[in-house]
């Protein structure tokens, strides 16, 4: 579902860096083999993570939910050096397409992957994470952030993607929207890019 008139998303991208030809064969691949290819995060929400690490520079990424891999390999483009991401993934097939493109995108020694149920991977992580990116069951959304906000580190930023679905009331996300607004442990702003981004910050101890 799109959330901006398309007319505005297609100008968006076409007035942004555009993504590396690897990415054009990723999507291909990923719509002929895939039936749901909308769950890739596409090259403008894929242009705004890469920035937002390039920006942040943070050590260590967290990524719940990798389908093919097209979220993680830009976050790993733009890492700084020793940076690392841990994306974790319950589907083997879909996570053996990410790990091939991003080999070839030469960054697949800054990827750990994880194969499981998220819950229980994060469960045997430790932190802290400088940046976390949420993009797996939208029903296990709230307890994805209950899992990882205390092992975020100070400072650090959880993105949680397709926050927009809340605007059905009755979506799982409708409610996970009201529960990060109303937590005072945190400040958060939703960004109504493609399907909805939503960043949230810890607050500091001192605030």
């Amino acid at each position: 579902m799109r959330y901006a008139p398309v007319e505005v998303e297609r100008y968006a991208e076409a007035h942004s860096t555009p993504p590396d030809e690897l990415f054009a064969r990723l999507a291909a691949e990923t719509r002929e083999r895939y039936a749901d290819p909308e769950m890739m995060v596409g090259p403008l929400e894929g242009a705004l993570l890469r920035f937002l690490v390039a920006m942040a520079r943070p050590r260590r990424v967290l990524e719940v939910g990798v389908f093919t891999g097209w979220s993680s390999i830009e976050m790993a483009l733009a890492l700084p050096p020793g940076g690392r991401i841990v994306a974790c993934d319950v589907n083997e097939e879909t996570t053996a397409v990410a790990r091939r493109y991003a080999e070839e995108a030469g960054v697949a020694d800054r990827i750990e992957y994880r194969i499981g149920p998220a819950l229980e991977t994060l469960a045997e992580l430790e932190g802290p994470f400088d940046l976390v990116f949420l993009d797996a069951r939208k029903g296990e959304y709230r307890d994805y952030y209950e899992a990882v906000l205390p092992k975020l580190a100070e400072g650090g930023t959880i993105l949680a993607d397709n926050t927009l679905f809340g605007l059905n009331g009755d979506h799982p996300l409708a409610d996970f929207n009201r529960r990060i607004r109303d937590d005072p442990r945190v400040e958060c702003v939703l960004l109504p890019i493609r399907e909805g981004l939503t960043l949230i910050r810890r607050r500091s101890s001192s605030a």
